[in-house]
């Protein structure tokens, strides 16, 4: 990777269609990589990219205003609700605002400043037993470290009010300062977003399956194009340099198994929208390469070594030079590709992060 980190003049700061009159989710670049051969295209170019037999399996999950204001004694932090776990609680991470987003994590010893205890006292350490007041008169505290790994995410139980409604009536998308301003929640949403009846979704948008729209989906399937809907609910993203992803809720219904697996069986290319969706059905295959319908957590890391059963092409976003996900890429298309692929799109002034271009992965 020839970037050491994103450019901020690279980093695309509001969606595609508010960047000029007449703009679509669609008009963004569209790079492809064939192997070490990279072509230039723009997002609705897809259907004369894809055949007939292909299957484009699809994350449904709903996007959630996950970024709420609180309190932590007199210090204003944001909470960022990650992901809801089986027993009420909630994995959170909290941050320091300021002004533009969030940047800095506060727990954990990561952030400079303290939180107080439980106790009264302030520590840097493990802040177990932190107390958070949040709008409407709800209060979050911190339990336990969700992975023995770091501290960066806790385990919180939250009093006073179900977490969906405050997240409804006070919460927002996550933003991180390289993007202008907050958007509304429709932004953050993909057109295959649905929402989940126990109040379950992302904490951030599975970003890889913005650009399409109903229309583009319309073409893709006149022309023979099917897709296999999977859900996966991602955490936050922001990881430190080369933190490995924490367990996520997934579920790959039956009918998307037979899908997947037939494709396969006759020919075609399976192709995840986001690096979600990979996670989401590679977690449902089994060593004989067979997709089985399957739901629960899982902690699956897809890596070069690992290697992938099901996937043979990947449509995603640009990743930081130091993100996780990147290890995914090179299992899909094998680290010289993703090499060549990032210099090309540094070359070509792609844009970087959610509202960014996005990198076609094909055999």
């Amino acid at each position: 990777m020839t970037l050491a980190r994103v450019p901020e003049e690279l980093s695309a700061r509001v969606p595609a269609e508010q960047r000029g009159p007449g703009l679509d989710r669609d008009d963004v670049r569209l790079l492809v990589s064939r192997g070490t051969a990279v072509s230039h295209h723009v997002f609705r170019e897809p259907p004369g990219l894809l055949r007939a037999g292909d299957l484009l399996v699809v994350n449904t999950s709903a996007t959630l205003a996950a970024a709420v204001d609180g309190y932590a004694g007199h210090a204003r932090v944001v909470v960022h609700f990650s992901t809801r776990g089986d027993d009420g609680r909630w994995a959170v991470e909290l941050r320091d605002p300021d002004g533009r987003g969030t940047t800095r994590a506060r727990a954990g010893g990561m952030g400079r400043r303290a939180l107080p205890s439980a106790g009264g006292g302030g520590r840097t350490g493990a802040p177990r037993g932190t107390e958070v007041r949040l709008p409407g008169g709800a209060r979050l505290a911190l339990e336990e470290p969700l992975s023995t790994r770091g501290e960066r995410l806790w385990w919180a139980r939250v009093s006073g009010a179900e977490v969906p409604d405050v997240l409804r009536e006070h919460g927002r998308a996550i933003r991180y300062a390289y993007t202008e301003r907050d958007q509304p929640l429709s932004a953050y949403q993909t057109v295959f977003a649905l929402p989940s009846g126990d109040g379950a979704g992302s904490a951030e948008m599975p970003s890889a399956a913005r650009p399409f729209t109903a229309r583009l989906v319309a073409e893709l399937v006149s022309r023979g194009v099917q897709f296999a809907p999977v859900t996966l609910h991602t955490g936050v993203a922001s990881a430190e340099a080369h933190e490995p992803p924490y367990p996520e809720r997934f579920s790959v219904p039956e009918p998307s198994a037979r899908l997947v697996n037939a494709a396969r069986a006759g020919g075609g290319r399976v192709v995840a929208v986001g690096t979600t969706a990979v996670r989401a059905v590679e977690s449902a295959a089994g060593a004989d390469g067979i997709v089985r319908a399957r739901a629960g957590w899982t902690d699956l890391v897809v890596t070069a070594e690992r290697g992938v059963r099901v996937v043979d092409g990947l449509l995603t976003g640009l990743h930081d030079p130091a993100a996780s996900h990147l290890l995914m890429l090179e299992a899909v298309a094998g680290r010289v590709a993703i090499h060549r692929g990032y210099e090309a799109a540094a070359d070509g002034r792609y844009l970087w992060h959610e509202f960014g271009d996005v990198h076609l992965l094909l055999p």
